[in-house]
């Protein structure tokens, strides 16, 4: 039997369309304040939910039990409970699931010898990734269950990033049985700038999870300017102490670096289309950075609008499903111009 076959391909890009739905619900969870609504964790029997009003009451009294209940919804009701029970619940059942499509196929892969050396050393690196990703999910949730109602905005980055890269490295992988014959020659330092592009990039979506985990887009609901005739608000400088933190851990101040970031993220891939016009490329290539572009270009103007509209559900949604793309589209331009 053909190794690294089509099936594997499918395999794979399931993969990356599954982690695609899991940040999209991850999203929604976070911006309805959903988190939190499951307090236990439970990896097999947890895929139920409370099935009738008994369970569904146990598990609103284990709720009450925490932080966020006691200081922020100490006036939800059961059916407020059940609202935001659902995103968590249903985000979680992705994840489980995410995990069985990768790990079944494999093993099935694995013992009809669909898969080749290399492709077996990238699943396994995969499959490490997918668990340390739920083990970050739940290490995330663990930090709203002690005196905080609300979750560490650091475990919240790490949990949203390593989702951002196992897309990036599954869809990396089906790229590489996708187009298996390489390229002879590569324009080394486009490369390198397409490099530096990612990074940036990456970067860039750590702070995204900085200011959704601080609520800091809920300030400055202003653009160009931080306020009104203030292009750097003063609060980014007085907030925590020492000075360094204000842009780790002050609201204004991780917005400021999300801002400033958006603007080198689009001066890269601006960079990047005009050099290259100037360097021989073959369709792939070619169609690779038009998409980066129009990719920069909405993602810069949907974190415009989320800013200035204070965050509304749609517009937060759009935002991350693009950011997505992007990473995407960067992924794909960089292994189009590699070797």
């Amino acid at each position: 039997m053909k190794q690294d076959n089509k099936r594997v391909i499918y395999w794979l890009l399931t993969g990356c369309f599954l982690i695609f739905i899991m940040v999209v619900v991850g999203g929604i969870t976070r911006l309805t304040h959903s988190g939190l609504s499951i307090s236990n964790y439970k990896l097999i029997s947890g895929t139920i939910p409370p099935m009738n009003e008994e369970e569904w009451n146990a598990a609103f009294d284990l709720y009450k039990q925490y932080p966020e209940y006691q200081k922020i919804n100490h006036q939800f009701s059961l059916q407020d409970f059940k609202d935001i029970y659902f995103w968590e619940w249903i985000h979680r059942v992705i994840g489980r699931f995410i995990g069985i499509v990768f790990i079944i196929p494999f093993i099935y892969f694995l013992f009809t010898k669909q898969l080749s050396k290399p492709t077996i050393k990238k699943s396994m690196l995969l499959l490490f990734l997918g668990g340390f990703q739920g083990f970050l999910g739940w290490f995330m949730v663990k930090s709203g269950l002690v005196d905080r109602p609300d979750v560490s905005h650091y475990r919240l980055a790490m949990h949203l990033t390593t989702a951002f890269i196992t897309f990036a490295y599954s869809f990396w992988v089906a790229l590489d049985l996708i187009f298996p014959i390489k390229k002879e020659t590569v324009n080394i330092r486009f490369r390198n700038l397409l490099r530096v592009g990612l990074v940036i990039l990456i970067i860039q979506i750590i702070y995204g999870a900085f200011v959704a985990g601080l609520d800091a887009g809920f300030l400055h609901n202003h653009w160009p300017l931080m306020n009104d005739g203030q292009f750097i608000h003063e609060a980014v400088f007085i907030e925590q102490s020492p000075f360094i933190m204000n842009f780790f851990e002050g609201k204004s101040g991780v917005q400021f670096i999300h801002r400033s970031l958006a603007y080198v993220v689009v001066f890269i891939v601006g960079l990047i289309w005009y050099r290259s016009k100037k360097i021989p490329k073959d369709s792939q290539q070619a169609t690779s950075i038009k998409i980066l572009l129009v990719l920069v270009c909405t993602q810069f103007l949907l974190g415009v609008f989320t800013l200035l509209f204070r965050v509304p559900l749609t517009l937060g949604i759009l935002h991350q499903v693009v950011a997505f793309f992007l990473l995407g589209g960067m992924t794909f331009s960089l292994h189009r111009f590699s070797k």
